[in-house]
């Protein structure tokens, strides 16, 4: 009977130990957030990015009671501004606003970056931006199949426009010349905007590049819509077809935007900021805005955005691998 009383007593007072060590997380979580959360955005102000992160930083304050206040933190492709978060406290007070293109693409394509995968929490998926494939009305093919075809046929190839060296498009382009045979050459600009500018010009025949910017010549019929690489087709173009039904069924690729918090971020903060945001991303004014930037809003799980994140990586670094892509 001594023993067990002994026993009874070593596991009781181990239960209260383990009570009194988690109800400081608890207590953390339910009086979070009790002063206002910084937004880190590892690019310049202006441009979709950032412009998304502010409409859900807005929405987020309304919600949490607190100001979340976005900071820009620009630089090398992004690795700067994230690499802040990733060192930063793992109270919730410090997030960031992750593209894929950094998040999912940057660790394959820099000798270093400053941070990895395990530095993160996955909070949700903020939405996806629809990419899309176009061609200068001089180019004879009009869908996808006929434009592999036909890219086989020119002297070098087709040459076909990006945002960038080592952006999604950039990646986008190259997995479908891996997985189609295409003759495609990538040429890198400082922005889709010039990329776009000079197919319409005609010194390039396609353009890989967000659904968004493309539209108004789409609509316009100045560029032909070849295909978009999103797993369904896109509502603002319903009649231009996706690559996976265009015969590349693994041809599945979109432009992310993501919030992340530093890893050992209390999984209570990290349930209520999913919760939060996904509300946020419910709300007609938020979902209006951010389609209106080209992002159809997403507000999943923690583990469906990670799952999501990991496969990315995995994706994009076999396509990297593949073309030897480095950073610039």
């Amino acid at each position: 009977m001594l023993k067990i009383d002994r026993f009874a007593a070593v596991s009781g007072a181990a239960l209260a130990a383990a009570a009194l060590a988690v109800l400081p997380t608890v207590t953390q979580a339910q009086d979070y957030p009790s002063k206002p959360i910084k937004l880190v955005v590892p690019f310049a102000p202006g441009g979709v990015t950032d412009t998304s992160g502010r409409i859900v930083a807005e929405a987020l304050s309304k919600r949490l009671g607190q100001t979340v206040v976005v900071e820009n933190q620009a630089g090398a492709s992004g690795n700067i501004g994230t690499t802040r978060v990733a060192q930063s406290a793992p109270d919730g007070y410090t997030l960031l606003l992750g593209f894929d293109g950094t998040m999912a693409i940057n660790p394959h394509v820099f000798a270093k970056t400053g941070f990895e995968a395990k530095d993160f929490a996955p909070i949700t998926k903020i939405g996806d931006a629809t990419l899309i494939l176009v061609a200068h009305p001089s180019v004879p093919a009009k869908d996808l199949p006929s434009l592999i075809a036909y890219s086989k046929t020119v002297n070098g190839g087709l040459s076909y426009g990006t945002s960038g060296n080592g952006g999604t498009p950039h990646l986008a382009g190259e997995m479908l010349k891996q997985r189609s045979g295409a003759a495609l050459t990538h040429i890198p600009y400082k922005g889709g905007g010039q990329a776009l500018q000079d197919v319409l010009g005609g010194q390039i025949p396609l353009v890989y590049t967000a659904i968004a910017g493309a539209l108004p010549m789409v609509k316009s019929g100045r560029v032909n819509a070849i295909a978009v690489s999103s797993a369904k087709r896109d509502a603002a173009l319903p009649n231009v077809p996706t690559m996976k039904e265009s015969g590349y069924p693994d041809m599945v690729v979109d432009s992310w935007v993501a919030l992340l918090a530093p890893a050992k971020t209390p999984p209570a903060i990290i349930d209520k900021l999913q919760r939060e945001t996904a509300a946020a991303l419910a709300q007609p004014e938020v979902r209006e805005r951010l389609l209106g930037l080209g992002i159809t809003p997403v507000g999943n799980t923690p583990d469906e955005f990670g799952a999501q994140w990991r496969a990315d990586l995995a994706k994009f670094e076999a396509v990297v691998k593949a073309a030897a892509i480095k950073a610039e």
